[in-house]
């Protein structure tokens, strides 16, 4: 009826271990946010040059369709970003869950564990270094001023 204490405590330090993974998931929610509105952002740029296809006249075609293939590009890079994201996500989930799992069980859980973490990072990096890609094909295709 009564929980021993060190069960008690047990769970306490599996909590304690657990909130940096928690810290992890609120700063790739947070990038998920950033990532998603620059989809966003692409998505209404490629609407509006898409717009101008119907009503330019063919010697403007092929620089909008240059915009076009640069705005797709950006849309690609993000997506991976943000399925790399979000699949980072969800292996820091199941890091805490088996964190849990294992305190539960009394079982070892620190290499599934560490595996899990390892995988989580490197599609982190991956997806960062895909939504850098992003912001590098941005800025190169930026135009201030008169074309």
């Amino acid at each position: 009826m009564f929980r021993d204490f060190r069960t008690v405590g047990a769970v306490a330090h599996v909590i304690e271990l657990a909130v940096a993974p928690v810290f992890l998931l609120t700063a790739i929610g947070t990038m998920l946010s950033v990532m998603t509105n620059r989809l966003a952002r692409v998505i209404d740029r490629a609407r509006v040059h898409e717009a101008k296809l119907e009503i330019a006249p063919p010697e403007a075609v092929p620089k909008l369709h240059g915009y076009l293939a640069t705005l797709s590009r950006r849309a690609d890079l993000i997506g991976h970003a943000i399925f790399l994201s979000t699949s980072t996500a969800l292996l820091v989930c199941a890091v805490i869950a088996l964190l849990f799992l294992g305190d539960y069980l009394r079982y070892d859980m620190s290499i599934p564990i560490a595996f899990l973490f390892i995988l989580a990072m490197l599609l982190l990096v991956i997806g960062l270094i895909c939504f850098l890609r992003e912001v590098f094909i941005a800025k190169g295709s930026l135009r201030i001023g008169p074309n």
